[in-house]
């Protein structure tokens, strides 16, 4: 297989920047997307249902089955997705190759969402004037900027008549999430959870509570993030509710617990908690699930551990979208419906290390591990058997989406949470 394993390399300066993605940080707008969610998300809704099956920024209405009447393939069309998020193999992408060849679509790939917000301030104003974005398809995480451009309806109503692989193979935790009811403009890329890790060198006892992140043998050890979405959305569950659905009650109460924590915390980290938790200076830490597989993909011999704390833990995604005024929307959709195949789901999951939104790609991944052989057998079967990237029905029965904060609920919830860890 043309793959770089990191344990091929005598130093990590030699391994390919797309192994340790989120190995000392993560994309740089994730946590701002988040925590953008409460900045004004909610307060779409009301015109979002107005909004409706429209697709024409505010203009005259067209349902999803209308739209879709008499569009066919233009032969071409151009992804826009974040960096390193894609297979990659001496200088091409064999995934999108093969689509291509597959398909005879023409696939012009960019790596142009560096972060959401300037993402979205690049198309804004395209969207806002009714024109073309120059993008087919784009990649969104799930928050404020996913919303509004449901709101203002600036994304095409997907015609799941022409997703049979996305109809058949994706996992039921990705369908029918909370911000998108029956993923009627969103086909999901790849997720993540925030959970718990910690380090088994120095932890000795099974972690399994959010209440393990308050015990005082780890004070000055304990890592928490510097947030107002990952922060405070973990305590609400930590209390035992959903954040969902939770109250301004809920987050005082929340917020007590975590002004209590406080003396016992060593740092509230921005992205850089891998590093401290790898070498000792912290033992137990809020944590992503792909940060800490990749750790241990560059460490074999880290053995880092993650859980997803009984009371619960977060989930985020990002998203295949449509915008309107593509010129190729049913080329889109049959790129988005071809990484729904799990074969070529398994092409991608060997390559980006989060969660996957095809489980069926598993046993293809186990099928390529008992018919190759060396290192790329152990890697192989490393990414099959690893929860954190084919969580199991245990974890995904216990994650849960971020609270969505209408305009008038944004404040105060900020006031209630900031500064815990501002201060």
């Amino acid at each position: 297989m043309d793959r770089l394993d990191p344990r091929d390399t005598p130093s990590a300066a030699l391994v390919d920047p797309a192994w340790l993605r989120g190995l000392t940080e993560r994309r740089l707008s994730r946590r701002d997307v988040l925590r953008l969610a409460g900045m004004g998300g909610g307060a779409m809704v009301a015109s979002s249902a107005l909004a409706a099956c429209g697709v024409s920024g505010g203009k005259a209405k067209k349902t999803a089955t209308s739209f879709w009447d008499g569009k066919k393939v233009k032969g071409s069309l151009v992804f826009a997705n974040w960096p390193l998020y894609m297979d990659k193999a001496h200088g091409t992408h064999p995934s999108l190759d093969l689509f291509e060849k597959q398909s005879g679509i023409k696939v012009t790939y960019k790596e142009d969402v560096q972060e959401i917000p300037s993402f979205y301030g690049k198309i804004e104003p395209e969207l806002a004037a009714g024109q073309a974005t120059g993008y087919d398809l784009i990649v969104i995480t799930n928050g404020v900027y996913l919303d509004k451009m449901k709101a203002a309806n600036w994304l095409i109503p997907l015609d799941h008549t022409q997703l049979p692989n996305f109809n058949k193979h994706a996992g039921p935790a990705i369908k029918d999430p909370t911000y998108d009811p029956g993923n009627k403009y969103t086909a999901p890329w790849q997720s993540g959870i925030t959970g718990i890790g910690w380090n088994p060198k120095y932890v000795k006892e099974p972690i399994s509570s959010f209440e393990d992140l308050l015990n005082p043998k780890y004070k000055g050890k304990i890592g928490m993030f510097a947030d107002n979405a990952d922060l405070p959305n973990l305590a609400i569950l930590g209390n035992g509710v959903t954040p969902e659905d939770s109250t301004p009650d809920d987050w005082n109460k929340a917020a007590d617990v975590l002004k209590k924590q406080r003396r016992l915390v060593r740092k509230y980290y921005e992205q850089d908690y891998i590093g401290p938790l790898s070498k000792g200076d912290i033992w137990i830490s809020m944590a992503w699930s792909g940060d800490i597989f990749q750790a241990n993909l560059s460490d074999p011999g880290l053995d880092l551990q993650f859980v997803v704390p009984d009371e619960g833990g977060l989930i985020w995604t990002d998203n295949m979208c449509i915008p309107v005024h593509s010129s190729a929307p049913v080329d889109a959709l049959k790129l988005i419906d071809f990484y729904y195949d799990p074969e070529h789901a398994a092409m991608l999951t060997e390559w980006v290390n989060y969660i996957t939104p095809v489980p069926d790609c598993k046993a293809v991944i186990e099928q390529q591990a008992a018919d190759t052989k060396g290192k790329d057998r152990i890697y192989l079967n490393e990414l099959a058997k690893s929860p954190l990237i084919f969580p199991t029905d245990a974890m995904t029965s216990k994650i849960h989406d971020y609270r969505v904060l209408t305009a008038s609920e944004e404040k105060q919830w900020n006031s209630i949470f900031e500064p815990i860890y501002q201060g």
